[in-house]
């Protein structure tokens, strides 16, 4: 199957099984100290297009903070401390279809691309309500960054409570802090406030929550991402297409997005 990317008259066709492969490759890293895989990581399932790796924690941490990292200008996230469970969390967290592009998130949740390209109504892949994650620690973890005005590492331990789908906790938090949040932070913390509403399920809202926003890769990509989700994929195409432009093709946020891209032009 091959899917044109780009407007009409572009000569650069792309397939989408070389894409799938593509992004897939970066689903593997070599062990590195005190975050390597757990025995609990994912296994290859057999109707999978190619062959999903389990997720590498300390490259998950690496796409969690790439979100904020485009907000502040390449913050060294990579050297914050992850939380204690951050490895298991990562191994049991269940596949992600319509993931945001928010703190505490990675690329890398999309694995089940098959259930991606055969789905008739991208609506029904929208984050449903499950129960929360068992993540202990995480609030106190946050807690503690926001008491000692680390907004940043806040937010990425915010969104990692959004993850584990401690949904209440991670609201009153991010509600309580609005109001002292640094000025250059407050892009990303908006695009945060979006992405909970998100993946509560309150998707006219998060869509329009992020529509209001400055345009930065992380909106661009989550506009585009939400309007694929709710069936308009003809007003995905150019936000995601923004966002994939902006982001190096080293960054797993980068195939996602071209992946999101191509289901867009799928559905058109």
């Amino acid at each position: 199957m091959t899917i044109a990317h780009g407007r009409p008259g572009d000569a650069t066709p792309f397939a989408l099984p070389d894409l799938m492969a593509e992004y897939l490759r970066r689903q593997t890293s070599a062990h590195e100290a005190g975050v390597g895989l757990t025995d609990a990581a994912g296994e290859v399932t057999p109707y999978e297009a190619v062959p999903v790796q389990p997720v590498e924690p300390r490259l998950a941490w690496h796409e969690a903070g790439a979100a904020i990292r485009c907000f502040q200008g390449e913050e060294d996230t990579d050297s914050w401390p992850a939380p204690v469970d951050w490895s298991g969390l990562v191994a049991s967290h269940e596949p992600a279809a319509a993931l945001a592009f928010s703190a505490g998130n990675f690329p890398q949740l999309v694995r089940e691309i098959h259930t991606l390209i055969m789905a008739t109504d991208l609506s029904v892949l929208r984050p449903q309500p499950r129960p929360a994650l068992s993540a202990p620690g995480l609030a106190a973890w946050a807690a503690g960054f926001l008491a000692r005005k680390q907004f940043q590492q806040a937010l990425l331990a915010i969104g990692t409570m959004r993850l584990a789908r401690q949904f209440e906790e991670a609201q009153e938090l991010l509600n309580g802090q609005r109001h002292a949040v640094p000025t250059a932070l407050q892009p990303a913390w908006a695009n945060e406030e979006a992405a909970l509403a998100w993946h509560q399920g309150d998707a006219e809202r998060a869509l329009a929550m992020w529509q209001t926003q400055p345009a930065s890769a992380p909106v661009l990509f989550n506009q585009g991402m939400a309007a694929l989700f709710l069936g308009r994929a003809a007003d995905a195409r150019s936000p995601l297409s923004r966002a994939v432009s902006q982001l190096s093709d080293e960054n797993g946020w980068h195939h996602l997005g071209k992946l999101y891209l191509a289901l867009a032009e799928m559905k058109m």
